[in-house]
């Protein structure tokens, strides 16, 4: 033996035998390319320490001629360069070399051409001109640690593909002849004794499983075997196309096994396995599932063909394209709800995208209509079934259009993947549900809000579409006009007091609120929100979501958030009268509160303020603005056109209209505002701010109609002084102010 010899130097003093080197680890190497020899000068020298072969290119072709002799573990690349940007050379360089990491380095600030590139190539990192040196490092680091951790991936891929065959063989010797089904059916009369016998003889030769012998031979049909599962053994099929199931717990039983065998993991609880099985009386099967696994099994029986269609949806064998960092290394959080990712092609009709993929139809067609819905900018989605059929409408600029008409049949699959999505209880069809989820395409992550409601007809799904790349609206950009936004803008400048934004649902409430924190930002200030859920991200903002499934309400945070020292308060709404008594005190001992609450007008909130319970002294100290609001559909500016108004319609919007509007306009309709003659909405607003003898008469518990008096006397703009001023502008139509407002 070789060992003693290498130590015997330690015991007798005799020379340390001649260290045996080490191989030497390959460098990676790394191609630079750049029409600039200063900045490939620069890059060389970031990279002058690392144990990286560069190579430099200054021209595009240059570096598509030496890609074809050489192999490169990385390539970077300017964007702006003569000839052929970097887009274009990342583009070639992904077809050609797939494997190979692409990062674009450029100063040119063109967002598009910056998400043209990072579409077409640069699938790692997009870097800004100019760069940090360590920034840089470390970037590539990571890219070649993730190049390694790839090819690994391949490679372990390649030796699973090749040791598939030994898995098939085991599954093969595993098929056990312990199955009690072909027994028990032969006891109830349903097999006969000869077919038993030859059952037998069969599995011994073939060991395939009883229930797929008993099946291929019309021995026995599949129903006949559901029935008399679920007749005498009590057992129900299970639906597996309603199943999302975890990869995770998928792995936890070969694929190959599973096809043998018809048998599918679906989900753990507890330390049980949910497993989907074609002939759950095989207990030699559930024995050996049991060992796989760790785990105890929960057998339920589901169709051979269900089984079959599902392992292939779930394992996709051979199918796993590992050439692109963003799929192998893609990653979700599962402890802030599922997170859907959809791919987005705006070049694709609805229609196309229910062709062309390959998905279950439930999850195809809910893919489908959330794309639509993003796509037009809905802030709703409708799922309501009717007699004879589901309809699917979309909450576009606030009005509800029909957009898809869908079979009865597919209702419950659909209302199914989208609880699954939402975590909600697929088996509760009795109850409202409420959840919420992400939805993730390459250009947009939108938070949806979840709501299920039985109906006689079956289970209504609406979900509220809550973009997270939607940026707050200046206060200039909302429609206020001059005199009222001057009033709001004083209310927003005092450092304490409520400022209240009321209207339905929908109305923009939550915009103006942030527009009018934003507009009064700053750095020396602690700003939080209370919110459910939270519909603009601010940094600037500490943001609470609301979870009253954990008993974190709206009451509960203000209290908490009251011992973090903030200088504003956000209060998504004010619901009862705990909410408003914590908000109205908070605004009284020196903080700025902004919230929201539903009323019909301005003036009816004081009414509404008493009817929660609290003080009219407090309510006349601390209000600081009112804000009712609601918002109406502007004019195409593509195919607007001067019309005559409808009589009808300004006679029932009252005289001012009847007798002052001599001219209005109308969208004719266009491609552009999809032959609606609308295209965005506006606001109407009434603000209300307090004198001193309006809190006077506040604090006496004045009649409504007695400040309403006061307020009209001291010029008060109400919403329907402010339609006739838009509708003369020619921002919205007389029949959008009727819809919204009624008539007077």
């Amino acid at each position: 033996m070789s060992t003693p010899a290498n130590f015997s130097h330690l015991f007798t003093g005799a020379p340390a035998p001649a260290a045996t080197e080490l191989p030497k680890a390959k460098a990676y190497r790394i191609l630079l390319v750049d029409d600039e020899p200063n900045v490939l000068s620069a890059l060389r020298r970031v990279f002058r320490q690392e144990n990286y072969e560069v190579v430099t290119c200054q021209a595009p072709q240059e570096a598509l001629e030496r890609l074809g002799r050489e192999k490169f573990q990385l390539i970077i690349s300017d964007y702006m360069m003569p000839g052929m940007n970097g887009g274009e050379l990342l583009k070639q360089a992904r077809a050609n070399f797939p494997d190979m990491i692409r990062i674009m380095l450029t100063g040119h600030a063109d967002v598009n051409a910056v998400v043209g590139a990072v579409k077409t190539g640069a699938v790692y990192k997009f870097i800004l001109k100019p760069w940090n040196d360590d920034d840089l490092r470390v970037t590539v680091a990571l890219a070649l640690e993730q190049h390694s951790l790839l090819e690994k991936n391949k490679a372990l891929q390649k030796e699973n593909l090749e040791k598939s065959r030994e898995v098939a063989q085991l599954a093969k010797i595993s098929v056990s002849n312990r199955s009690q089904l072909a027994f028990t059916l032969n006891k109830h009369g349903v097999l006969g004794a000869q077919q038993l016998e030859e059952l037998l003889n069969l599995q011994q030769q073939s060991k395939e499983p009883a229930i797929r012998l008993l099946v291929e031979r019309n021995w026995v049909s599949e129903k006949t075997i559901s029935d008399f599962l679920a007749r005498e053994m009590k057992l129900q099929q299970v639906a597996l196309a309603e199943y999302v199931v975890d990869p995770a717990v998928a792995a936890l039983v070969p694929a190959v096994l599973c096809h043998k065998q018809l048998v599918l993991p679906l989900s753990i609880s507890d330390k049980h396995l949910l497993m989907a099985m074609a002939d759950p009386l095989d207990a030699g099967l559930i024995e050996d599932l049991r060992f796989i696994s760790g785990l105890e099994i929960v057998p339920v029986p589901a169709s051979i063909h269900a089984i079959t269609d599902k392992i292939s949806e779930v394992y996709k064998l051979g199918d796993s394209d590992l050439s692109d960092l963003e799929v192998a290394f893609g990653v979700s959080d599962p402890y802030e709800g599922i997170q859907i990712v959809i791919d987005e092609d705006d070049d694709l009709s609805l229609t196309e995208l229910l062709r062309e993929t390959e998905e279950p139809p439930a999850i195809r067609l809910v893919n489908s209509i959330l794309l639509e819905a993003i796509r037009l900018g809905a802030s709703d989605i409708h799922i309501q079934p009717r007699a004879k059929n589901v309809i699917i409408r979309l909450r576009i600029d606030g009005v509800l259009t029909d957009k898809m008409f869908i079979p009865h049949n597919m209702h419950q699959s659909i209302v199914s993947r989208i609880k699954i999505m939402a975590e909600l209880d697929i088996s509760e069809r009795r109850r409202p549900q409420d959840g919420r989820l992400t939805v993730k395409t390459p250009k947009r992550i939108v938070d949806l809000r979840v709501s299920a409601l039985p109906t006689i007809n079956g289970e209504k799904i609406v979900m509220r579409i809550l973009d997270r790349n939607s940026s707050v609206l200046s206060m200039d950009g909302l429609g206020f006009s001059a005199a009222s936004l001057e009033r709001i803008q004083y209310a927003s400048e005092k450092p304490q007091g409520i400022i209240l934004a009321t209207g339905p649902t929908g109305s923009g409430k939550t915009t103006t609120l942030y527009s009018l924190l934003q507009s009064n930002a700053s750095v020396e200030k602690n700003y939080l929100t209370i919110e459910d859920p939270v519909e603009y991200y601010l940094d600037s903002a500490g943001q609470v979501l609301v979870k009253e499934k954990i008993g974190l309400t709206f009451p509960l945070i203000l209290r908490a958030i009251l011992r973090q020292d903030p200088d504003v308060l956000l209060i998504g709404e004010i619901r009862d009268f705990e909410t408003a008594e914590v908000a109205f005190h908070a605004a009284l001992t020196g903080h700025q509160v902004f919230s929201t609450l539903h009323t019909n007008s301005a003036i009816a909130t004081v009414s509404r303020l008493f009817d929660l319970g609290l003080k009219p002294f407090v309510i006349a100290t601390a209000l600081e603005a009112i804000v009712a609001q609601r918002l109406v559909r502007k004019i195409c500016e593509v195919c607007r056109e001067p019309v005559t108004p409808d009589s009808a319609a300004l006679r029932r919007l009252g005289v001012r209209f009847q007798h002052g509007l001599k001219h209005c306009f109308k969208g004719r309709g266009c491609q552009a505002c999809y032959h609606t003659g609308y295209k965005g909405r506006i606001g109407l607003y009434e603000v209300l701010s307090p004198d001193d003898h309006m809190r006077h008469l506040i604090a006496g518990e004045a009649a409504v109609t007695e400040v309403a008096q006061y307020a009209n006397a001291k010029g008060f703009t109400t919403l329907r002084d402010d339609a006739f001023d838009k509708v003369q502008a020619g921002l919205t139509t007389p029949e959008e102010v009727l819809r919204v407002l009624g008539p007077e």
